[in-house]
């Protein structure tokens, strides 16, 4: 797997580096090309002008001369550049003229312009061409200069010779990128399928329900590293939701198992005529049965608040209020175990749905009652902390371990396996709790220390005033 991918992106990074060398090669050259034509123009207009300026000083108007010779040596050296001149006088007279000269020359010259440009260009179109300068001293009309080339611009022997050099120095440096583009490209390929090839792996073996696999190289690529902690959080969720799902099906079991064993042996024995099925003997089967049927529904009102699907009927409430009125249905209670019951807080408004936080508040206070030794205290705040208001419930029982903390929102956790099931209750209390506060977009936390104090604190979005 590893092979081929690191395969297929060496392949993709070739792909890529071949069409990117030939992509800038093929700009360049045009480029370069082009901007090479517009100075050998120019460089064209700049000498003819030059060619002029310098043929203009050879005339001494004095004397009505020219000086033949050295403009006879200015031609020979223009024929030797490509350009044929002839000299008019200002009656129309030729005073030098270079097809006169060395006619045989100028025609082997033009033929050698035209295939140059045509060895370079197939598709050129060019010609032989004349341009005519004026010449003039002390803005008199002197004479003229009739200047020939082939056009509208051509390659001189040097010129060619520098645009083949130029090509060959950009072949080579486009070869030189693509064997760098190669290397580079393989490494980068090897580095990046290293760890994609190991994730790939990884969520296969996920896949399969192997949930101790984790990805442990550190990439130095910040998408491929965080491809791979993604990987491993959800290998650690899913690990840890695994073992949730083991645990809930071994608590239900026990938690089914002893009143239906006890269902059973009553029945059997009613049965078989060891018992006469009285009334208490029916009573102590049927308050089995209202066990079981807690349990399932308990279970019922978790599966429904923590469905994404859950509605919330919300409207505006004073919690402080809807705490001293669910206070007063466990007063009795309290009594009965001797524990003192305070409720402080301020009027703290919420938007939230009425009969659910309700459901919050009893759990809560049911845990701090099955949990709170004889003699001992229970304190409800309600107060407001900037955007929230805060409920907060604290028994001075037996506490909770430290090991434990962690777990107790969870379903059927037992910190105390011990406990018996009249102080356990169904498991899934403060698992409601914790699914009904989230709905709601809260939280809910809890702080512990064994043997004095435990505290749960739950968190809600304040509602609007009270006007």
């Amino acid at each position: 797997m590893q092979l081929k991918l690191r395969t297929r992106l060496s392949l993709s990074y070739v792909l890529l580096a071949l069409f990117l060398v030939a992509l800038i090669s093929l700009l360049t050259n045009v480029f370069l090309e082009r901007q090479f034509k517009d100075y050998i123009i120019k460089q064209q207009n700049a000498r003819n002008i030059e060619l002029v300026n310098l043929i203009s000083q050879q005339y001494d108007k004095k004397e009505n001369l020219w000086n033949n010779s050295t403009i006879e040596n200015i031609g020979i050296n223009a024929l030797e550049q490509g350009l044929i001149i002839k000299v008019i006088n200002s009656e129309g007279g030729a005073v030098w003229d270079a097809t006169v000269h060395n006619n045989g020359l100028c025609t082997q010259m033009i033929n050698h312009m035209a295939y140059n440009m045509t060895s370079r260009y197939p598709d050129f179109k060019g010609s032989y061409m004349v341009q005519k300068y004026p010449m003039q001293q002390d803005e008199t009309l002197i004479g003229s200069v009739e200047i020939g080339y082939y056009g509208p611009f051509f390659f001189s022997d040097n010129d060619l010779a520098f645009i083949n050099t130029l090509n060959k120095l950009l072949a080579a440096a486009g070869l030189f990128s693509l064997l760098l583009a190669l290397i580079l490209g393989t490494v980068t390929a090897r580095r990046i399928s290293r760890p994609i090839s190991k994730a790939i792996e990884s969520a296969r073996e996920i896949g399969r329900g192997h949930y101790k696999n984790r990805i442990a190289d550190d990439s130095k690529t910040v998408e491929i590293a965080e491809l791979a902690s993604t990987i491993n959080d959800l290998a650690n969720s899913l690990e840890k939701q695994e073992q949730l799902r083991k645990r809930l099906t071994a608590d239900v079991a026990h938690e089914l198992r002893t009143p239906l064993a006890t269902l059973q042996s009553h029945v059997e024995a009613m049965i078989d005529g060891v018992w006469e099925p009285n009334a208490a003997r029916l009573g102590s089967c049927h308050e089995e049965i209202l066990r079981i049927s807690r349990m399932v529904g308990d279970l019922e009102k978790l599966a429904q608040y923590e469905s994404e699907n859950l509605i919330l009927r919300k409207e505006k409430f004073d919690l402080m209020e809807l705490a001293g009125q669910l206070l007063q249905n466990f007063q009795a209670e309290f009594m009965r175990k001797n524990i003192e019951v305070s409720l402080r807080g301020e009027t703290s408004w919420v938007l939230a749905d009425r009969d659910k936080i309700s459901q919050v508040i009893i759990n809560l206070l049911s845990n701090a009652l099955k949990y709170a030794p004889e003699g001992r205290q229970v304190n409800i705040q309600v107060g407001q902390e900037e955007n929230r208001v805060i409920l907060k419930v604290k028994d001075t029982g037996i506490g909770i371990a430290p090991e434990d903390l962690p777990h107790v929102f969870e379903r059927f956790y037992r910190a105390d396996r011990s406990r018996t099931r009249e102080t356990g209750g169904s498991g899934v209390g403060l698992a409601i709790v914790k699914a009904i506060v989230n709905a709601h977009g809260g939280s809910v936390s809890v702080q512990s220390f064994p043997d004095e104090a435990t505290t749960f604190t739950v968190a809600l979005p304040s509602g609007p005033i009270n006007n």
